[in-house]
């Protein structure tokens, strides 16, 4: 049971990761790149929205969606719910990223004459890749532990770490639990190290 629990969250959050990452980082390229965004401000809100809600409120306005919508797959809610909810973690490194970036290697390589696509991916993502890990480990590190919505939206066979943690809790303490306890604090502060390694390193090779 713990196996299943912690490969269901590993797949979950690892796809999460994914659509969130992407999400963010094309959300942070058209508002802060965008040169004839209109509403900027209101896109910005709209992106970080899941911040700005109490997770009950999304968890249980997602719940009704997918009742309406006709969603059974837990698998797939959970999926798309932890995307929804871990986008603005990883936009707001990435947007600081952007933010913080000059702009004259992008226009240096314009004026070299290569495409937009060329300039993004060999001037550009390489420049705010810092931005992006971390945002992307930040966005991992929260879809492996929430617990209200996979609480909410975890049918049979898509229980999730730490609905499994909760339902040891429940039962006392137990060596499995402290086990559980220590590992995902020593796999929290590889991951946490690591984002710092490459956020250091990046900011060295910048200057």
């Amino acid at each position: 049971a713990l196996m299943s629990a912690l490969e269901t969250s590993l797949i979950i959050a690892a796809v999460a990761t994914v659509v969130a990452t992407s999400i963010a980082l094309t959300a942070a390229l058209a508002i802060i790149r965008g040169k004839n965004v209109r509403f900027r401000k209101l896109s910005e809100t709209i992106v970080n929205l899941p911040l700005l809600l109490p997770e009950i409120v999304l968890a249980v306005a997602t719940l009704i969606l997918f009742s309406l919508v006709g969603v059974q797959n837990g698998m797939v809610k959970l999926i798309v719910a932890h995307s929804a909810f871990c986008t603005p973690f990883a936009f707001l490194p990435i947007r600081a990223r952007l933010q913080g970036m000059s702009l004259d290697l992008e226009e240096a390589s314009a004026d070299l004459y290569a495409s937009r696509w060329t300039t993004f991916r060999r001037v550009t993502l390489p420049l705010i890749f810092p931005g992006v890990f971390s945002g992307a480990m930040l966005a991992f590190l929260i879809s492996m532990d929430d617990f209200i919505t996979s609480m909410m939206l975890s049918s049979g066979g898509t229980t999730t770490l730490p609905v499994y943690i909760f339902s040891l809790i429940r039962s006392g303490t137990s060596p499995e639990l402290n086990a559980i306890a220590t590992l995902l604090i020593l796999a929290s502060l590889v991951l946490a190290t690591l984002a710092l390694v490459v956020a250091a390193r990046g900011s060295r090779d910048n200057a």
